[in-house]
């Protein structure tokens, strides 16, 4: 143990360096192989990476990272006119970071400032979650329409998804990863489309399956951080009881 911290540090685990390194390697190179020279793009994609995997520990600043993740992916999603791309992450994912930053920092778990308490939802705050992710759609989608963004319909569904993921994230739920992890399966289309007419958004395809491999992980990640800040709980009411 006291080599692994040495190697890996105390905080991110062998895996988790594992899975940073080898996402930053793959998007760097598919960078590299197709002859991309908008840096923009590689920057962008290996700080998203970077917040993944720091709000898979929940820690605030990976939510900080987001928000500048979402600012330049706007302005990525302009240059092909992926309007529903830009109005998404600009209009709906940035505000709801931001918000998210203020909510974490406000719920710590036992005052941990790298660490947030994972929330506890009933029914009917995901019917909220629900009713404003399919609001947001409805809104968004109208507007979508009417710029006549390129693929309609998958920028329709990438608004729904990110909605739903964003609104879980606020709220400290694990499944906010999982909505996210939808959202990249719909983005992975969005862009092998904008691909087949320019070679330079194929780097965008890799970036959202490293995405989707962290995000899956993110799912894992904080089910197991409530579990232990659930038998943490018990054990000081137990503590606080003797």
């Amino acid at each position: 143990n006291g080599m692994r911290k040495k190697l890996f540090g105390g905080y991110f685990t062998p895996f988790e360096w594992g899975l940073w390194i080898s996402s930053a390697v793959v998007i760097t190179l598919s960078f590299l192989i197709t002859g991309n020279d908008r840096i923009l793009y590689l920057l962008t994609s290996l700080l998203g990476i970077t917040s993944l995997i720091l709000i898979a520990k929940g820690n605030v600043i990976g939510q900080v990272l987001m928000v500048v993740f979402c600012l330049l992916y706007g302005v990525i999603s302009y240059s092909y006119h992926y309007y529903g791309e830009m109005i998404t992450y600009l209009g709906m994912s940035m505000p709801i970071s931001i918000a998210s930053v203020v909510t974490w920092m406000r719920h710590p778990f036992e005052g941990r400032k790298n660490e947030v308490r994972v929330g506890q939802l009933k029914g009917r705050d995901y019917l909220l979650v629900l009713l404003g992710s399919l609001g947001i759609t409805v809104i968004l989608g109208w507007v979508l329409y009417a710029l006549r963004t390129e693929n309609l319909f998958f920028s329709t569904v990438s608004v729904l998804t990110s909605g739903f993921a964003v609104l879980l994230s606020m709220k400290r739920c694990p499944i906010y990863a999982l909505g996210y992890a939808a959202n990249d399966v719909v983005l992975i289309v969005l862009w092998v489309l904008a691909s087949m007419e320019n070679p330079d958004y194929l780097g965008m395809v890799i970036c959202f399956l490293a995405f989707l491999v962290n995000d899956l992980y993110g799912f894992v990640s904080w089910t197991r951080m409530a579990k232990r800040q659930s038998n943490t709980d018990v054990a000081l009411k137990k503590d606080a009881v003797s």
